[in-house]
Parts: C-alpha cells; sequence; structure tokens
C-alpha cells in the first residue's frame, strides 16, 4: 500500500478531473496547442471560465504553455495526460 501522502495526492489529480469544462480543455488540447481564446472558441466558454479552469490544469501538472509575444499557448504536458483520459473513456464505454 503507498504511503498516506502519495494516496492524497493521487486522490486530489482525481478531483481535478470532476470538472466537465476541465475534461473539455484537455480534450481540446489533445494533439494541439492552443491559446485561452482558441479553447474559449473550441468548448464554448468565456475566456475569462478559461483561465480559471487553466490555473486548476497548471496546478496539477496536466497542461503546460509557453509565450507567443502576447499570447499564452497551452498544450498536455506530457503523454501520461491522453492516456488517463482514454483509459476514462474506455472504462466507462464498456
Amino acid at each position: 500500500m503507498p504511503n498516506e501522502e502519495l494516496l492524497y495526492d493521487l486522490a486530489d489529480l482525481f478531483k481535478v478531473f470532476a470538472d466537465t469544462t476541465r475534461i473539455k480543455i484537455l480534450y481540446a488540447l489533445m494533439g494541439r496547442e492552443l491559446s485561452v481564446g482558441d479553447l474559449a472558441e473550441v468548448i464554448g466558454a468565456t475566456q475569462s471560465a478559461v483561465s480559471h479552469q487553466l490555473r486548476t490544469l497548471k496546478q496539477a501538472h496536466l497542461v503546460k504553455f509557453q509565450r507567443d509575444g502576447k499570447n499564452v499557448i497551452y498544450s498536455l504536458s506530457d503523454d501520461h495526460v491522453y492516456t488517463m483520459i482514454a483509459q476514462g473513456m474506455t472504462h466507462i464505454c464498456e
């Protein structure tokens, strides 16, 4: 059994997936990089709502960003994020 701190961290990670706006953002970032404005357009949310949710996703290390002039471009942190979402979708679709 993992220690309590690791179990707590794992529970916190899974809590991040409990919001449909965050899930939409992660899906939108699969295989491409997008700015806040582009993300807002793709998922049908305000830029403010997207920025708020991106903060949570960054803290969980699920997305990364880079500056492109005045724009900030977001992408998935790594293949693990894609795998977690794909496995979750496979599980609920069985």
